[in-house]
């Protein structure tokens, strides 16, 4: 599979750039991912960080469900890998996490997060709340975050994927 991505518009409107961006980092963290083995994406290359290929994707799924699900939508959606017991459980992958599942259920909340936002215009409040604020977020910041958060781990991405194979690039 080739993961096609691309920028948005130079003279995009605001929601159409927002989106195309997001969009644009989604498809640099599967482009990290892309051709590695099971075994290569469960690495943690850089002792003693945890932090490996698949735990980025299985963390950025917990990222798109959380702010676009519980905090957009006021979702009562429970959590994918992590638990009161293990709080980073999405970084702590085993020889029995694949791929498959991690992508699938990172696609799936990224669809999610799509229908939610929807349904809101930039400027409109969020029905749930985020436990570090009593305060709505509007969708305009929710997705300037998660721009920020896939910018910043697509930053441990390519470092990653560098370590590994010795691939770098956009």
């Amino acid at each position: 599979m080739t993961i096609e991505r691309s920028e948005p518009a130079v003279d995009a409107d605001e929601r159409t750039m927002l989106e195309g961006w997001l969009d644009y980092h989604r498809g640099t963290l599967a482009r990290k991912c892309e051709g590695l083995t099971g075994e290569q994406l469960r690495t943690a290359s850089v002792p003693p960080s945890e932090l490996s290929l698949l735990g980025l994707v299985r963390h950025m799924a917990e990222v798109e469900r959380g702010w676009f699900r519980r905090v957009l939508a006021g979702e009562d959606a429970g959590p994918l890998y992590y638990s009161e017991a293990d709080p980073d459980g999405e970084f702590h992958v085993t020889e029995a996490d694949t791929w498959q599942e991690a992508y699938a259920a990172w696609q799936a909340e990224v669809g999610a997060a799509r229908r939610h936002a929807a349904g809101f215009a930039l400027g409109d409040p969020s029905r749930g709340r985020h436990r570090f604020s009593p305060d709505p977020y509007t969708l305009r910041w929710i997705y300037t975050h998660m721009i920020e958060e896939y910018a910043r781990h697509n930053g441990h991405a390519d470092l990653i994927r560098e370590r590994l194979d010795g691939v770098t690039g956009e």
